[in-house]
């Protein structure tokens, strides 16, 4: 069948190279624009780009999809279906009634609908999440869909292990769609949840949170973005790893506390240990590491 593929990010790389990796290769990757990236800001493709080249399949970087050269351009192909994976651009009229859309979202949709759902499953507690492969609409993650694989969320999980097996399903799954054209059921409304984007106020642990919802928010967002606690007027210390302290319960709610070597930080109920952190500016560090040289 022949296809477009629409993606940005790291996790629609590997949905990609799946999919050029079966009878389904696509004839273009539209992806986003270039951007400034990194600590040195300096103007780069997104990984998507460069995945595709690496593949040897064109690439269109158009500021909409939906511009007019840009519909040109995919209609030059004579796709069978688009197939979209974290594009992280918005699919308008015509392009969604002139070709079947396929998207990938990691979730088991009507769950998780929306930016976040990988993080969110874990912060939420999850102990299952998956992939649906649906037909795109208009409104937000909310088509039919016609396939769905669930995999377990562990409780040692952090994004950047959960994420790279939905990876592989999602691919897996896009690819099995495509062969078998399977019917889509329509999803219900009623039991839709919504997965915002990650803004910086969910980057800040919360003292007024148990020591569980904390410890999760930091498994949620390592590597890729990064917990942090703030600390008064100083910068945010940010937190790579942590864990829970059960039945400790005299370290205030906020404040970061030293106990046999240990670094720990109050919680509404218990007490979260850093075990790893990164100063401003710095590297992470063990927190043992982070105690000689640092004041509370």
């Amino acid at each position: 069948m022949r296809t477009v593929f629409l993606g940005t990010n790291e996790f629609a790389v590997a949905v990609l190279q799946r999919l050029a990796d079966s009878p389904h290769r696509p004839g273009l990757v539209v992806t986003r624009p270039d951007k400034p990236r990194g600590r040195g800001r300096r103007v780069a493709p997104p990984p998507a780009a460069l995945a595709a080249r690496e593949l040897g399949i064109d690439v269109l970087q158009p500021g909409s999809v939906n511009d007019d050269d840009a519909r040109a351009a995919v209609a030059a192909v004579a796709p069978e279906a688009l197939c979209v994976c974290a594009y992280g651009g918005l699919i308008r009229e015509p392009l969604l009634s002139d070709y079947r859309i396929l998207n990938v979202h990691p979730s088991l949709l009507p769950r998780w609908r929306g930016a976040a759902p990988v993080e969110r499953a874990i912060m939420a507690g999850d102990v299952d999440t998956g992939v649906s492969i649906m037909e795109l609409v208009e409104a937000l993650d909310a088509g039919p869909v016609c396939a769905r694989r669930s995999e377990p969320v562990h409780h040692h999980d952090t994004y950047g292990t959960l994420a790279p097996r939905l990876q592989r399903i999602g691919g897996a799954l896009l690819v099995e769609a495509l062969d078998d054209e399977p019917a889509c059921t329509p999803q219900d409304d009623a039991h839709a949840t919504y997965a915002e984007k990650i803004g910086p106020e969910d980057r800040l642990l919360d003292p007024t949170h148990t020591a569980p919802e904390n410890e999760r928010v930091v498994r949620a967002l390592h590597p890729h973005i990064g917990a942090r606690i703030a600390r008064g007027d100083a910068d945010p210390l940010r937190v790579t790893a942590a864990a829970i302290c059960p039945h400790v319960e005299d370290v205030a709610p906020g404040r970061l506390a030293e106990r046999d070597g240990r670094l720990l930080w109050g919680c509404a109920e218990e007490a979260l240990e850093l075990l790893e952190v990164q100063p401003p500016g710095g590297r992470p560090m063990e927190a043992a590491a982070f105690l000689r040289g640092h004041a509370l």
